[in-house]
């Protein structure tokens, strides 16, 4: 089966571990087992109930008290409308794997995750790009996305917050996109790997699953809780796509480690508590980027909604490759090229870092910039 290279992936694989500066992170900074014991309200003598635990498969599709903490981040979810899996990424590809056959007409809104275009591509999909646009504020245009979705269409893809703009669909427009959905008796994948980064309130945000009959979330403990280490995530969906992913999911999965299971369970009954981190740091170092931007003649950008990255779009007379390899060369700073997301001539910034590390890093992108545009 052939599959277009990953092009986020191999460029994060070839420059990740070279760099001194990273400001391509997507997760918000990650957290140590001790920081995440003392957000529980543990200790180190809490660490002792591990040492009984058994390293067997454990609980194939999620413990059960895992399950349920994961629901409780869910406004209609139940524990039987969720399965474990190994991150959003092989959530993502399960549902995809599942739901799509070759023929199928898919349609997805990109930028986004690639997976969300290249496996059902790879499957012998129809695919279909609805692209978002920057005088749109990276915002779907619902009537574009009304007539490309046919009656064949099998499943539509979206992303909420949206990698890389940070974009943030409201829920008025969740419940028109699944309008159009129902309209076409199609499913609504909608990844929410950074869902609770908003910038607002809460920074939850309503989830497809929640809205749409046959709306399907996936999402982790990546992003938004800093724990991208633990490799675990969920799907949330009718019982019938549950059960149809679990066939799937014998052949490829079997089960999350028990380890990342125990560890996943004690941050997410404590979820507010890693949110608040995570909304400290997010919060505050989009105001130190904001700032930065209106320095940096040029540099433009829409300001994210959510997520923990943005686009900025540059204005010099190189690839973005070339722009972020010469960045990287010269200051040590990195960001992600626009190109490997199909997005020529912006670049992709994180900024859920650490804040001295993102300060540095802007200080350094500000040099290298200086005098480059004149």
């Amino acid at each position: 089966m052939h599959i277009e290279p990953f092009g986020v992936e191999i460029w994060m694989n070839e420059w990740e571990t070279r760099c001194d500066w990273n400001l391509a992170e997507t997760c918000v900074e990650s957290m140590t087992i001790a920081e995440l014991m003392a957000l529980a309200g543990k200790n180190e003598t809490d660490l002792s109930d591990l040492l009984p635990m058994k390293m067997t498969y454990g609980a194939i599709e999620g413990s059960d008290r895992l399950r349920s903490a994961i629901a409780a981040l869910y406004e209609n979810q139940q524990p039987e409308n969720l399965i474990v899996t190994h991150g959003t990424i092989g959530a993502n590809m399960l549902v995809h794997k599942t739901l799509v056959s070759r023929g199928d007409r898919v349609v997805a809104v990109v930028p986004t995750y690639q997976q969300h275009y290249s496996i059902p591509e790879s499957i012998g999909a129809e695919m279909h790009l609805l692209h978002l646009r920057e005088e749109d504020g990276w915002l779907p245009d619902l009537d574009a996305l009304r007539a490309m979705v046919t009656p064949e269409t099998k499943l539509i893809a979206i992303n909420n917050p949206n990698n890389p703009t940070g974009a943030l669909m409201d829920r008025a427009m969740l419940e028109q996109i699944a309008t159009i959905a129902r309209d076409a008796d199609a499913w609504v994948l909608c990844d929410e790997v950074y869902r609770g980064t908003g910038q607002t309130g809460d920074g939850m945000g309503p989830s497809m699953a929640d809205i749409y009959e046959k709306g399907i979330s996936t999402a982790s403990t990546s992003k938004a809780f800093s724990l991208a280490g633990l490799r675990l995530g969920w799907i949330a969906a009718p019982r019938e796509v549950i059960e149809a992913v679990s066939i799937h999911r014998d052949y490829d999965t079997i089960s999350v480690g028990v380890l990342d299971d125990h560890f996943a369970t004690l941050a997410l009954e404590n979820a507010d508590r890693l949110l608040a981190r995570s909304h400290a740091i997010t919060r505050g170092n989009l105001t130190i980027l904001t700032d930065w931007i209106a320095t940096e003649p040029l540099m433009s950008w829409v300001t994210p909604k959510a997520g923990t990255t943005a686009l900025l779009k540059y204005d010099l007379p190189q690839s973005s490759r070339e722009f972020c390899v010469a960045l990287l060369e010269e200051t040590g700073v990195m960001f992600t090229p626009g190109s490997a997301l199909g997005m020529e001539g912006y670049v992709r910034i994180g900024f859920a870092n650490n804040p001295e590390v993102l300060k540095e890093g802007l200080q350094r992108v500000s040099t290298f910039l200086k005098g480059r545009g004149t």
